[in-house]
């Protein structure tokens, strides 16, 4: 099912499975429409599928990302690359140890930074000057978070570092041995990064997350939701399973 709502394109995909096949589909064609596209990647549980799906698509000799270069929205803070939870550790897991994207090419924010706000702004700076990221993939928290933006009192504009809310520890400590083992904070891409995005593309899968989707879509434009902004983005695709949909079905 596909709806147009606010400037979004609204999809509602049966399962999870299916969610993951039109996403993959989505970025692979970004990248044959142009080979050199810059890509801002997400990480977490609802992305892995999409990932497996191009990675498939890259064997089968369905897309070639050898001229693509890639930013993460996000990276805990402070994590060490090898710790099998690091988001460069994910990415490596679950993409770009199975595609044909340059180690050159590849931008995570770096989780053991000396100078955060210097490692912030050298962020930002390198996306600029890459022309800008094509294709935002997201996801969304369910308090309503994108990349590590977590509901406060102003959106914050460029890339920073971040005091992870006690939601976010909780949910994602199913990652790790013990709550205790998730890191309090994290360096984040911040909305107006986000936002300068020439395309996004938000994902979310199950029941936890129909409430946050109702309110994304439906509620006021406030940064106790981050992820409302995206109601003022002019190209959003909404990719959503039928459970995350289960709120929103009878107002699309």
């Amino acid at each position: 099912m596909k709806n147009q709502i606010r400037g979004m394109r609204i999809i509602v995909a049966n399962t999870y499975e299916e969610m993951s096949k039109k996403a993959a589909t989505i970025v692979a064609s970004q990248v044959n429409l142009k080979p050199n596209s810059i890509l801002g990647l997400a990480t977490g549980g609802t992305p892995v599928g999409m990932y497996q799906e191009l990675v498939k698509m890259y064997e089968d000799d369905e897309v070639d990302f050898s001229e693509v270069k890639s930013f993460n929205l996000d990276e805990y803070y402070p994590i060490d690359r090898t710790n099998d939870q690091s988001y460069y550790y994910y990415m490596k897991n679950n993409l770009f140890n199975h595609i044909n994207i340059s180690e050159d090419n590849i931008n995570i924010p770096n989780g053991r930074a000396e100078d955060i706000e210097k490692e912030c702004y050298e962020y930002d700076h390198k996306i600029y000057n890459s022309g800008g990221i094509d294709l935002q993939v997201l996801g969304i928290g369910t308090n309503g978070h994108i990349g590590f933006n977590e509901p406060d009192l102003t959106f914050e504009s460029g890339t920073h570092k971040v005091k992870l809310d006690e939601e976010t520890i909780k949910a994602n400590s199913r990652f790790f041995d013990s709550i205790d083992e998730v890191p309090k904070e994290a360096i984040s891409m911040g909305m107006k990064t986000i936002m300068q995005s020439k395309k996004i593309v938000l994902l979310a899968n199950g029941e936890a997350k129909a409430k946050i989707i109702d309110k994304m879509l439906f509620g006021e434009i406030s940064p106790n939701v981050p992820a409302s902004i995206l109601q003022l983005h002019p190209h959003v695709i909404l990719i959503l399973d039928k459970e995350a949909a289960e709120y929103i079905q009878d107002k699309i």
